[in-house]
């Protein structure tokens, strides 16, 4: 083969590998996303199909600021997935107009298993989550039927959703069952825990003693595989605003003023800062919270109370060291770099 050739043979071989990268993902998203150990999926779409066409259409309306006021935010404005698609390391998010966020804008994995949305559990079904930063006035600020509008008002988006649901005008159910699709298929499962778990790899020492030590501290509130109970709780944070009700904004109930959901711990290394206020940068100043910080607040998780009191779990630094080294097990550096997940 002469050298001009084989110039153009190797060419001919990228063209179609970046083709075929951006073009086609196969059928690997055209079901509901499975785990072994995650259990059976809460997302379950029963009024439509899942497609190869709707994960794609999903994925480009995530990325695509049409969704906001003016087309300046996008839903990876503040999930981006460097960051296992939470917000770029800032407490809070900017909106329209430079607007902030009251609450930390968390990852977006393993969606398929939640029960609730947000941080209060305001929403309970992953097809109309999107509704709810669209159309807050500090977030995307747009109603919903001015989306629509812009939509039905692209001839690039109407081929693109007449592809997957048909001729028509572009509806609320058609876009937000789109971007349904693409989310639910964000599945974090790949980090050296999930490796342990197969068999396929061991912990460290150090690793092994963070794991033992969570086991008796940690996990009936991050509770393993997906590392949360998806429950409320307040965890004594010195700097709960009186405006900021909490699980209390949709229950009404006192008692649930100042819970939050209980958060995932995985992909930590790529989410500070931590808490639903943003409020801490490290894992060393969370686990020095549990150990040493914690405040007597009326509605403390009972677990965190004793006589009245408050139960701090009072770790020493070896062990503060194998809590961090644990936990760094739950990093999933292939989910932040997966091809089909990006823009």
């Amino acid at each position: 083969m002469s050298k001009i050739s084989s110039v153009l043979w190797i060419l001919a071989c990228a063209m179609t590998f970046i083709s075929c990268g951006s073009d086609s993902i196969g059928d690997s998203y055209s079901e509901v996303p499975k785990d072994p150990f995650f259990g059976s999926p809460i997302y379950d779409p029963q009024n439509y199909e899942l497609t190869e066409k709707g994960f794609l259409l999903g994925r480009r309306l995530f990325f695509d600021p049409i969704l906001s006021l003016d087309n300046s935010v996008s839903c990876n404005t503040c999930h981006d997935q460097s960051h296992a698609f939470a917000d770029h390391n800032v407490p809070f998010s900017m909106g329209v107009d430079g607007k902030i966020g009251p609450r930390n804008s968390p990852g977006l994995f393993n969606l398929a298993w939640k029960k609730h949305f947000m941080w209060d559990g305001g929403i309970n079904h992953l097809e109309v989550v999107s509704i709810a930063p669209i159309e807050d006035s500090l977030e995307m600020n747009i109603p919903l039927r001015e989306v629509l509008k812009k939509l039905n008002q692209s001839t690039t988006y109407q081929k693109l959703f007449q592809e997957v649901y048909g001729q028509g005008p572009i509806n609320s159910f058609q876009m937000l069952t789109a971007l349904a699709q693409y989310m639910a298929q964000l599945v974090s499962n790949e980090s050296k825990y999930d490796q342990v778990l197969r068999g396929k790899s061991k912990f460290t020492p150090m690793e092994q003693q963070g794991f033992d030590l969570f086991q008796t501290h940690c996990q009936h509130c991050h509770t393993p595989p997906l590392f949360t109970d998806q429950s409320y709780r307040n965890n004594g944070l010195s700097s709960y605003r009186e405006t900021e009700f909490g699980r209390a904004r949709v229950t009404l109930l006192e008692t649930d003023r100042h819970l939050f959901a209980v958060p995932s711990l995985r992909n930590l290394a790529f989410t500070y800062p931590y808490m639903h206020n943003g409020s801490m940068r490290s894992l060393e100043q969370v686990i020095d919270h549990y150990s040493d910080h914690m405040i007597l607040h009326p509605n403390l998780d009972p677990f965190f109370k004793i006589e009245g009191n408050v139960r701090r779990l009072q770790f020493s630094k070896d062990e503060k060291e194998a809590l961090i080294s644990f936990i760094n097990t739950l990093n999933d550096y292939e989910f932040i770099k997966k091809y089909h997940f990006s823009e």
